[in-house]
């Protein structure tokens, strides 16, 4: 099994126009260049043997044959090179002239794919020159071989890897080609271009390069024409962008005077699961796919990670970028608020009750209420807190939580479950000296009978503080946390808790905001065992489970991408590289993978609580999984 990369590589090397023998050197130059680092798609601009600003030379024979020659002589050097080329040149056939890119592989033409829409306004004149190639179905003779001359080619290069070529304004037109190279198999999208500068194009050809990944759920390899194209009336900066299902993976310097590159590792099994995962794509494919040449050829994959130089986000449900993190912060937010406010309306009750612990997952849903209520144009004190203090409570958690409801303005109600969870142990012949699961969970239930009960009494209705990460891992008691009756955590996970604590504290007064920061610096913690000696939380959940930010790693792409363990483990090890060693990383990814299978039957019965991201475990929604599935197979890493 391959590792499930592909390294590619948008190439601009400095070009000369009309100087085909100075072109060909820089572009076995760059060859072998993309051969060390081992880039299995090199892509360079269009017409960059010839040079795109030729204008009325692209009609001298001189040129186009040198160009030519010079594709047949990038053949003769790469019959070694496991690296797909492809390259810009003019050919001529049947009297007319085409503005093509030759796709090569082990020093063969594998085929010609010409462009399909010519642009003629503006800064361009290309019909001057080239004639369509939209409905061109041939061959072309090259040397001693009759090679493929088609705009509808698919090009097989490796295990669920294919090729689709498109070449400048085919981008830029309503329908690109590549759509329907995407809907026949594409997923890796190249294009050569010319696509000169001018103020703010940069950032909308940047634009629709990803928008184009996102839609197709491919990656696009964009090489455009850089400097040493004629300024006579344009300049050309070089533009190198590789995009992946939306993202901008990497970007080439504009403007390098001795030429550019970007270089990424592509994830062609993420680009996969996703196209598995959206039926609505699939479903068009099969009458697109009809209406293509499927060409093949070799491409030899690494079946380890070691050539593998990507990154990868350590909280990938987390933006990095601050202005974007606020923005997702608040759209979150909302998502619950106005679901809770939805739910309060349409039964016919005004009032929420929610137990607050004084730790972050209860402080999130103690927020979303507040919003409720503002949005429902309610008094807070339609949300009665409840503080239940155990045997695990410690005083820092319990001023937290009091000191929090008061500066909210929230009903507030202290109950002891300590004498009703004793009575209970005792009913049950369970010794309270006994620290045990049973011990645990006596007090988890108490708790959730306590808030349902109230929430029959007041007119209200129990609102869940449980969090994805808890619910993917199982660490919620049955019946118990586990239940409530709507769920307003139940899609966001445990690092994004976080964050959406964060940015309400550093929104709100400072007497509020005092109290939150002092909550995220609190230990994760259920505080169902004693605290030690000197009072502090001696029950942490992170060192039971590890940290939350691993979990969260492995649940969105285990979810997403329906990533294989041992790839899963690779993209940890790097995205947590100096943090936590391979040995700490692959015995939680166990962990992870054992609990996630053995507690799906906790999962199978939730309550009803909002979507709000890609990722989400609802049974009636994103995540329908028998709960006497086995782990076995995932353990094989």
């Amino acid at each position: 099994m391959n590792s499930g990369f592909m390294k590619v590589c948008a190439a601009s090397p400095r070009v000369t126009v009309g100087g085909v023998q100075q072109n060909l050197a820089n572009a076995l130059r760059e060859i072998e260049i993309a051969a060390e680092n081992k880039v299995k798609i090199l892509v360079f601009p269009e017409l960059y043997l010839s040079g795109y600003t030729c204008g009325d030379l692209f009609l001298q024979k001189t040129l186009t044959d040198a160009c030519l020659q010079a594709l047949m002589t990038i053949c003769e050097k790469t019959v070694t090179v496991d690296t797909v080329i492809c390259i810009g040149l003019p050919i001529r056939m049947h009297n007319r002239l085409y503005n093509c890119a030759a796709v090569l592989l082990h020093g063969k033409i594998l085929g010609i794919v010409p462009k399909t829409y010519i642009p003629n306004y503006g800064e361009y004149y290309e019909k001057r020159w080239f004639a369509s190639g939209k409905e061109a179905n041939a061959y072309v003779c090259i040397g001693t071989e009759k090679i493929p001359f088609q705009n509808n080619i698919l090009f097989s290069l490796a295990e669920d890897t294919v090729l689709g070529v498109e070449i400048c304004e085919d981008l830029w037109v309503p329908n690109p080609p590549s759509t329907d190279l995407a809907l026949a198999g594409a997923n890796i999208i190249v294009n050569l271009s010319a696509s000169n500068e001018a103020v703010t194009k940069n950032a909308y050809r940047k634009s629709i390069i990803t928008a184009q990944s996102a839609k197709c759920f491919c990656a696009y390899v964009y090489a455009s024409a850089g400097v040493g194209e004629s300024s006579t009336d344009l300049v050309f900066s070089g533009a190198c962008t590789v995009a992946e299902n939306g993202t901008v993976l990497a970007e080439g310097e504009r403007f390098a005077f001795d030429g550019t590159r970007a270089v990424a590792d592509i994830d062609v099994d993420k680009l996969n699961a996703e196209r598995i995962r959206n039926g609505s794509f699939s479903e068009y494919a099969a009458a697109v796919r009809q209406n293509y040449t499927t060409i093949y050829g070799d491409v030899h994959l690494s079946t380890d990670f070691s050539d593998v130089t990507r990154t990868f986000n350590p909280h990938p449900f987390v933006p990095a970028d601050t202005a974007e993190k606020d923005a997702r912060c608040r759209e979150i937010l909302a998502i619950q608020s106005h679901a809770l406010a939805k739910r309060l309306a349409h039964t016919g009750l005004n009032k929420a009750v929610v137990g607050i612990s004084g730790g972050l997952d209860s402080t999130l849903a103690l927020l979303v209420c507040v919003r409720t209520m503002q949005i429902l144009g309610l008094p807070r004190e339609n949300i009665i807190c409840v503080t239940m203090p155990g045997f695990g409570t410690t005083d820092r958690t319990y001023q937290n939580a009091v000191a929090l409801i008061k500066a909210f303005g929230a009903t507030f109600l202290e109950i002891s479950i300590k004498d009703a969870a004793l009575q209970h142990m005792q009913d049950i012949g369970h010794n309270p000296d006994t620290h045990d699961i049973t011990y645990e969970n006596t007090q988890a239930r108490e708790r959730t009978q306590i808030l349902m009960d109230l929430a029959n009494k007041h007119g209200g209705i129990l609102v869940g503080t449980g969090d994805l990460s808890e619910l993917a891992l199982g660490w919620c008691t049955y019946n118990a946390d586990h239940m409530s009756m709507y769920g307003v955590n139940a899609g966001v996970p445990k690092t994004l808790v976080r964050h959406l604590v964060e940015n309400e504290a550093e929104n709100l007064p400072e007497s509020i905001s005092a109290i939150l920061r002092d909550v995220l610096a609190t230990p994760v913690s259920p505080e169902l065992l004693p605290p030690d000696e000197n009072g502090k939380i001696q029950q942490k959940t992170e060192e039971t489970l590890g940290p939350y930010a691993v979990h969260d790693f492995y649940l969105y792409h285990f979810l997403r991408f329906g990533t294989r363990p041992e790839k899963l483990l690779f993209t940890a090890t790097r995205a947590f590289k100096d943090i936590y060693t391979e040995e700490q990383l692959k015995r939680w990814l166990q962990l992870f993978i054992k609990r996630f299978f053995n507690n799906q039957f906790k999962r199978s019965c939730l309550p009803d609580g909002p979507k709000v991201g890609s990722v989400s475990l609802s049974p009636r929604g994103d995540w329908r999984m028998p709960s006497d599935a086995v782990y076995t197979e995932w353990l094989h890493f």
